[in-house]
């Protein structure tokens, strides 16, 4: 009898893990690994998923027999009879998660000591993060852009630093993620491993406008790399004419004007607060943003950091840029 509860207990065991790895391997719960951290990432991912699917197994074959076996009668209203605990089982139950979660603990600490090792060469990005927007300064050929532009099988160290408040940084397919604290310049490494744009994210609760504080991180070729790195100036910062510098410095992720193609609401429609506007009030209105609120919107919302994250020759030329452009589309 004791033999074939086991037995029964083993199939509804092998039952509910056959359903519980079907739920984990064959929906894809996770974006493409592209980062040599990303694959390290997914091991300790998968590592953890089967030692919880296989106790999890485990735990459903006792409880579903359990349940099924010894259910009362729809008119049995006695108590269960007094019973003994079994010491030898509950120290079995007790030392294998006790083992299991140590395994797991100690895997993860060595493949985060991998994984967040800077490799020798590798290049320096500094991230600054800001409501809402990213900039990236590339040290190696001293030029800034608003999105993250990367070689593949490069490694790179970000710097990632903030100008007010906490931000996230996240790509999901490169799997690692930080923290853009103020005054504190954090690290994270990548090292792409195929070429493509993907998503960059601010995972950490900014503000009104924190679900447009998005950008991309765009993995090129070697060759393509070269070619972009060619293809300005050093200390071109990304574009000076007004519309790159719209773009490069976040203004898009917050305000619409149909001249740039940007359509986001956290801050006043620009084709209709700035038509017809001068440029002192324009400039005004970038460099001390609390000075004149439009109806409708909060103050102490915009940065008002742009005279030191833009050069005069970005700031007049965004100026212009806005003085021509806003209310002009039809």
């Amino acid at each position: 009898m004791r033999r074939r509860a086991v037995i029964q207990m083993v199939l509804i065991g092998l039952v509910a893990g056959a359903i519980t790895f079907a739920f984990a391997y064959f929906i894809p719960w996770l974006p493409d690994a592209a980062s040599t951290q990303a694959n390290d990432v997914d091991r300790v991912f998968w590592f953890v998923a089967i030692i919880c699917a296989v106790v999890f197994a485990m735990v459903a074959g006792v409880a579903i027999y359990e349940g099924w076996k010894f259910r009362a009668a729809p008119d049995d209203m006695d108590d269960g009879s007094p019973i003994h605990g079994h010491t030898g089982l509950e120290i079995v139950w007790t030392a294998i998660p006790t083992i299991l979660v140590i395994a797991m603990s100690v895997f993860s600490a060595v493949v985060l000591a991998e994984i967040t090792d800077t490799p020798a060469g590798s290049k320096r990005i500094e991230v600054t993060a800001q409501q809402f927007a990213w900039s990236f300064k590339y040290s190696d050929h001293d030029r800034t852009t608003g999105e993250l532009v990367l070689e593949v099988n490069k490694p790179v160290e970000l710097l990632i630093e903030s100008k007010d408040v906490i931000h996230s940084f996240w790509v999901p397919e490169f799997r690692m993620k930080q923290d853009a604290v103020p005054g504190i310049t954090t690290t994270l490494t990548i090292t792409p491993t195929k070429v493509g744009t993907y998503d960059l994210i601010c995972t950490e609760l900014c503000g009104l406008g924190h679900s447009v504080m998005r950008s991309q991180a765009r993995v090129l070729s070697s060759a393509d790399y070269a070619k972009w790195v060619q293809s300005k100036p050093a200390g071109a910062a990304g574009g000076t004419d007004g519309k790159s510098v719209f773009a490069s410095a976040g203004c898009a992720s917050c305000h619409t004007l149909k001249a740039a193609g940007s359509t986001a609401e956290v801050g006043p429609d620009l084709d209709k607060v700035l038509a017809g506007k001068d440029e002192d009030f324009i400039r005004q209105s970038i460099l001390d943003p609390n000075a004149e609120i439009a109806k409708g919107y909060q103050p102490n919302v915009m940065p008002s950091t742009f005279s030191d994250s833009l050069s005069k020759e970005q700031l007049d030329n965004l100026v212009t840029f806005l003085r021509d452009s806003a209310g002009t589309a039809r």
